[in-house]
């Protein structure tokens, strides 16, 4: 679908409503303006839907697994139903487990427990840290940054080629990049992986808001995602897949709940059933709200259609892609080259300005909300930068000569609540703030670039 077929048809525009999507914020230059959020990627806004439906939910609350009163019967019953939900949401196979985590990295946590031993893991320096550290218990090797989606293909068929003696292996790999926002292949990486005996899991956390994701088509043992960049509240995450490493490991966490029977032995110890079930690995009071709040958005968004989703994000990805192309200043980060499919998150460093300064007047002067650093994937960005490794960035943007090298990045990302308004501001202020500069005066305060309430900026007159 074309960007003008899309933005010729209403249905397709319409952004879902999200919380927030009303609060104004106050402007360092006077003022107030409607908040544009566009920091999706690190937390997206609760979808209403969602909200309402917990909300109608709560005065039903009650323990479950544990009670006999009407209130516990019906809140597991919802937990359960929760569980089928996502189950359903990602496409998993018969035989899969659904397990409710905290959040991605929880989830991608639990499985480098119940790696088997002597595994050993394979994982792109690109990922986020929540795929790229769990795995210090185990024989890891780390891939550099590909180019291509062939090239990470052929990367990770080398190295799996090259592993003796073979034992049991996994392939940790993103869906969509958090950096750049784009789609690797995932089908082809798990194909490759099964070619050499090895299983993949899938960081879906950028994916699954974004695209539909199939276990069964993808062909993937495991999926990871949080709900809460789902457009659901924090709290809440998935880890679901294969069943057989996870039965035969220990409890990710022990206590009630992950066994089935605890019994005294003659000695004076203790003997433990555990479950095999999810609930293995779900020790405790779980957090039904939050579960039930996930199943809620996987139902949100499958009823609003994904094809609609996508085709109005890659509208939007569009209109930030061509206004960002209008300034010579502003360099957009890739790895795959700048006509790589991608989902809703952008990030790009600007000549002469520091990107915490930059952000930081996004904010101050225009309501909008992005993100600046390193976002979670330091290897990654530091690939994408050429920056030291070692070197910190600081505010000093008022300073900075033309085209001095930012030493970290800006990220606008953005998904099924945004509206046209917000990607339009965000565009005009990126312009304004490179051929005008910033209107008032910022400082560095306990490592973040701050506005400096005592002055504004003497920015010559246009």
């Amino acid at each position: 679908m074309s960007v003008s077929t899309v933005a010729a048809d209403p249905s397709v525009c319409a952004p879902l409503p999200v919380l927030g999507r009303d609060v104004t914020v106050p402007l360092v230059t006077g003022g107030e303006v409607t908040y544009a959020a566009l920091d999706y990627a690190a937390s997206a806004p609760a979808l209403q839907r969602v909200w309402d439906d917990v909300a109608a939910y709560a005065p039903y609350y009650g323990s479950v697994h544990r009670g006999a009163g009407y209130l516990s019967q019906l809140s597991t019953d919802l937990f359960e139903n929760a569980r089928k939900t996502v189950a359903g949401f990602l496409g998993c196979r018969d035989t899969d487990q659904v397990v409710f985590t905290r959040s991605t990295t929880d989830s991608l946590n639990l499985l480098a427990a119940a790696l088997p031993a002597g595994c050993r893991v394979f994982v792109f320096e690109t990922e986020h840290h929540a795929s790229l550290l769990p795995w210090s218990d185990a024989d890891v090797t780390y891939l550099d940054a590909p180019r291509t989606p062939a090239q990470a293909v052929e990367t990770l068929e080398r190295a799996l080629a090259a592993r003796e003696p073979y034992g049991p292996a996994l392939v940790c790999v993103t869906g969509a990049s958090n950096v750049t926002g784009e789609l690797w292949p995932v089908r082809e990486l798990a194909a490759a992986a099964h070619a050499h005996g090895a299983r993949i899991v899938l960081d879906a956390a950028q994916l699954a808001p974004h695209h539909p994701v199939s276990v069964a088509d993808l062909d993937v043992d495991w999926v990871a995602f949080s709900g809460h960049k789902l457009y659901a509240p924090f709290g809440t995450g998935v880890l679901a897949g294969r069943a057989d490493w996870l039965r035969e490991a220990e409890p990710y966490l022990a206590g009630g709940g992950a066994s089935r029977s605890v019994s005294r032995r003659a000695d004076g110890g203790v003997d433990v059933e555990w479950h095999e079930s999810a609930a293995r690995h779900e020790a405790g009071s779980p957090n039904v709200i939050g579960a039930y709040a996930v199943a809620s958005a996987c139902k949100a968004l499958e009823e609003a259609g994904f094809d609609t989703l996508v085709a109005r994000e890659q509208y939007l990805v569009g209109k930030v892609r061509e206004g960002l192309a209008e300034v010579p200043q502003v360099r957009v980060l890739s790895l795959f080259g700048d006509d790589a499919p991608r989902v809703g998150v952008l990030s790009f460093v600007v000549d002469g300005w520091n990107s915490s300064h930059f952000a930081a007047a996004l904010s101050a002067e225009y309501g909008i909300g992005v993100r600046d650093g390193l976002f979670c994937a330091h290897p990654l960005v530091r690939t994408l930068l050429g920056s030291d490794p070692q070197t910190q960035g600081e505010c000093g943007a008022p300073e900075a000569a033309p085209g001095e090298k930012s030493l970290n990045a800006i990220r606008v990302s953005f998904g099924a609540g945004t509206p046209d308004e917000h990607v339009e501001r965000f565009v005009n202020a990126v312009k304004e703030l490179v051929s005008d500069g910033a209107r008032w005066n910022y400082r560095t305060e306990d490592g973040r670039c701050v506005p400096d309430t005592t002055s504004a900026a003497e920015v010559p007159a246009a």
